[in-house]
């Protein structure tokens, strides 16, 4: 008979793992909706657009990942989610860029309501760790945002879906990335 192990000493109250598994499940569904768009992306011959997305996908995955490994530290239990109703047809380019951003700006308010949440019960810990996510939203908006500003400067007639798609690859460069410690030097 294998005997449970009960952890009766951990750091982080029932609900803020809980509220941390609820962000662990979007975090997944990131995942797997961006993984779904740069399929979609790849099939209509945006390759620049689907390498993007298959990487900000797996980008996403270590997002859950890094929330994993946190509530598993502080004596929680993170869960694997299920993940249910990916879409996997969309009508254009141009609209995966504004479902992303409409997405992502879903992500921060639920990192915010989950910082506000740890603030109030004075869980500093977990607030200083998602300090480092709320740095990330503020990058992958403005990721969102940029795309989206290439369909209006550049527009999609002629070849501006194709000089879009060839664009949307030299965004990674437009915006730093969080360090470790979750600070950015500069965002442009």
């Amino acid at each position: 008979m294998k005997k449970q192990m009960v952890t009766t000493k951990r750091s982080l109250t029932l609900e803020t793992e809980e509220r941390l598994n609820q962000q662990i499940l979007l975090e997944g569904k990131s995942s797997a909706y961006y993984l779904s768009m740069a399929s979609w992306c790849d099939k209509e011959g945006y390759s620049t657009s689907s390498d993007f997305l298959y990487s900000h996908s797996e980008e996403e995955r270590q997002h859950m990942l890094k929330l994993f490994g946190y509530v598993n530290n502080a004596g929680g239990h993170a869960l694997q989610p299920e993940i249910t109703g990916i879409p996997h047809d969309f009508k254009s380019l141009h609209e995966i860029f504004e479902l992303i951003l409409e997405h992502e700006i879903e992500v921060t308010k639920s990192i915010n309501k989950l910082v506000d949440h740890c603030f109030s019960i004075k869980d500093f810990t977990t607030f200083h760790f998602l300090q480092w996510f709320v740095l990330e939203q503020r990058e992958e908006e403005m990721l969102a945002r940029r795309a989206l500003e290439l369909f209006d400067i550049i527009g999609e007639d002629g070849v501006g879906l194709w000089t879009i798609d060839q664009e949307i690859g030299k965004l990674e460069n437009f915006v730093q990335k969080p360090g470790p410690e979750g600070n950015l030097d500069s965002l442009n």
